[in-house]
């Protein structure tokens, strides 16, 4: 007799009831059913798919962004005895083949994947032959390009939809505004859409702005509070180097992890982390997406994110378990100017997309009305460099004619000249006093790549042929034979940007197909940031009303725990706040910050009135670290 979905979740993942909407999604994928479902992150999303999959016969078909979240997810199928196969970067076309038939012919129930291996022709032959039982789109708010994570790849999901038209799909997504929603239907091709909501509210979640002129400090002082797991985030590899080192000088243990690292080091850092073996991991955003650690307490944002949605997504990743967690964005005076001038300066508008579009096809030597179809590679920095165009405004614009199918870039787009130092600082040295001819290139590299000797590290050697004088030849020669020595790790590329134009040159004329999206695109994102600013300067209003109003959602009351709610309540005799405290000690000990929660009180209030009862011995502190009454 086949079993249930609650029997399914008892036997494989020993849960005895679902959470939240879970259930539905699940009710109605079996029954043929396309959803989008929006749930909060901890909200269990895999389960919406992995329950009804086992159900049903066939393979279910998983598109997901990220290599870690796929192998995490494999992973962790496997140990339950589920036959699931990744579909991951590195695999030679033998190989691939291999999978995919055994896809077909092996009884495997999950195969997972990433978006740009629906545009293969091989994958997309042996989907149509397999038996798909259902179609599952992770993060689905990458196929929105007015998603905060928009992947031009994403769009190839619709091609499932031609090669298994019986399959239901299954969007699932933790961040997504009316205008993404529709966006994601859309381009699925949802004939009856059905959407399934959970609230985005997160009550367990204490939400805090930290306005402060000593970030180092406040960042120490909010990780010290208690020995518990956080995660900080910033937007740079550099910041996340230099906030661990000052963290684990301060005491307090951390990694530091973002996509320059190796794989094997990703996954020793991740795993540790998982386990605790540290405490922090600082990270840039793309960390965190698809992991599954419930305990995490803390959230710090040391930057201000580009939008609501990022943040709600990141902070979203503390307090999975359901217990008080605290979502923290730091905040110095310069940072909103500083944001505005990074996220919105480097926005091509119309007329920068016009004068680089010329640009590119005149130094490629493409004709008026010729180039469609043809492949190039560029050297991106010497291109920049050569028409004085800034790299990060050229590479969004490149990215803007990725996104609207005027070119395309290759996965191989982002691998330039890499190194990383692998010998020891004092072996370097020695050899600089041996080899000192050498030395002017070394210890530029050293001066303006701070983190090369912990992680391989992306160089410019356009740049570092113009701080040293010296050609980008020389530089390459020495960057090799430091490889071959066994002193560094290289990884060289002469031309660091491969594109194909997809139609005819006709410069302004191909531009003006676009304009009217990427003007619109453009006000949106500086309406995002608009909007982080308004939630950062926000002095008056619930913060977790801001949020859930963002996301198309009215909540009567406030949540009654954030920093706002904290600082607008009507001041408390202290001899009845006393009285509450000591009411919530006669049911146990309890730790501070579970104490701050239950009387959502701020932490100044509540730490004032712990001093006066631990120097009255009314309370005392016990082995575990938690306030208890003194008998």
């Amino acid at each position: 007799m086949q079993k249930g979905p609650r029997e399914i979740l008892r036997s494989y993942w020993g849960h005895k009831a679902f959470r939240g909407s879970q259930e539905k999604v699940i009710t109605a994928v079996l029954h043929g059913k396309d959803v989008l479902a929006l749930l909060p992150t901890g909200g269990g999303k895999s389960v919406c798919y992995q329950v009804p999959a086992m159900i049903k016969e066939g393979i279910c078909i998983v598109v997901s962004p990220l290599v870690a979240l796929i192998q995490n997810q494999v992973d962790s199928l496997k140990k339950k005895g589920i036959k699931a196969i990744a579909l991951t970067g590195g695999i030679s076309f033998e190989e691939l083949n291999a999978l995919l038939d055994n896809c077909i012919y092996g009884n495997y129930k999950f195969l997972y994947l990433s978006p740009e291996r629906l545009q293969q022709s091989l994958v997309r032959e042996r989907l149509e032959q397999m038996k798909v039982s259902l179609v599952a789109i992770d993060e689905a708010h990458c196929i929105s390009q007015w998603g905060h994570d928009f992947r031009p790849a994403y769009l190839s999901c619709a091609t499932i939809r031609e090669l298994q038209p019986e399959a239901p799909i299954l969007a699932l997504t933790a961040t997504a505004t009316a205008q993404v929603s529709q966006d994601i239907m859309d381009n699925l091709q949802f004939e009856t859409p059905l959407v399934i909501k959970d609230s985005y509210q997160r009550p367990n979640i204490v939400f805090c702005v930290r306005p402060t002129e000593d970030k180092l400090y406040q960042l120490k002082k909010i990780l010290k509070s208690e020995d518990a797991c956080g995660i900080v985030y910033v937007r740079t590899r550099k910041k996340t180097v230099e906030l661990s080192n000052y963290l684990n000088n301060s005491g307090i243990s951390a990694k530091h992890y973002h996509g320059g690292l190796l794989k094997s080091e990703k996954k020793e850092r991740l795993d540790q982390w998982l386990n605790n073996t540290y405490s922090v991991i600082v990270a840039t955003n793309a960390f965190g997406m698809g992991v599954d650690k419930p305990d995490v307490r803390n959230v710090v944002h040391y930057q201000l994110p580009d939008s609501l949605e990022n943040y709600f997504q990141e902070a979203g990743r503390a307090g999975r378990d359901g217990k008080p967690a605290k979502a923290t964005l730091l905040i110095h005076p310069e940072d909103k100017e500083i944001a505005k001038k990074q996220f919105l300066e480097s926005l091509p508008n119309v007329a920068f997309l016009k004068t680089f579009y010329r640009t590119l096809n005149t130094y490629l030597q493409i004709a008026y009305g010729e180039g469609s179809g043809k492949s190039f590679g560029l050297h991106f920095n010497a291109f920049c460099s050569r028409y004085a165009l800034p790299s990060l405004k050229t590479y969004n614009a490149l990215r803007l004619l990725d996104q609207n199918s005027i070119l395309s870039l290759s996965e191989a787009f982002g691998r330039k000249t890499t190194l990383h130092i692998t010998t020891s600082r004092e072996t370097l040295f020695h050899y600089l006093e041996n080899h000192k001819e050498d030395a002017t290139i070394i210890l530029s590299i050293l001066r303006t790549y701070g983190g090369i000797l912990d992680f391989e590290t992306n160089i410019n050697t356009h740049l570092m042929a113009k701080k040293t004088g010296k050609s980008e030849k020389s530089i390459l020669a020495l960057l090799k034979k430091l490889d071959e020595a066994d002193m560094a790790t290289l990884h060289a590329g002469e031309e660091d940007l491969q594109l194909t134009f997809l139609v005819p040159r006709e410069d302004d004329k191909t531009i003006n197909s676009i304009q009217q999206k990427v003007t619109l695109l453009q006000k949106q994102k500086e309406r995002h940031l608009d909007q982080m600013v308004a939630y950062a300067d926000n002095a008056k209003q619930c913060r977790s009303k801001i949020i859930l109003d963002y996301f198309g959602e009215s909540p009567v009351l406030d949540c009654g725990i954030c920093d706002i709610c904290d600082a607008n309540k009507a001041d408390v005799n202290d001899l009845d706040l006393e009285r509450s405290l000591l009411k919530e000690l006669k049911t146990g000990p309890k730790n501070g910050r579970d104490l701050i929660v239950l009387l959502q009180l701020r932490e100044e209030t509540f730490f004032a009135l712990i001093r006066k009862l631990l120097e009255d011995e009314t309370i005392l502190i016990n082995y575990k670290n938690q306030y208890e009454l003194n008998a």
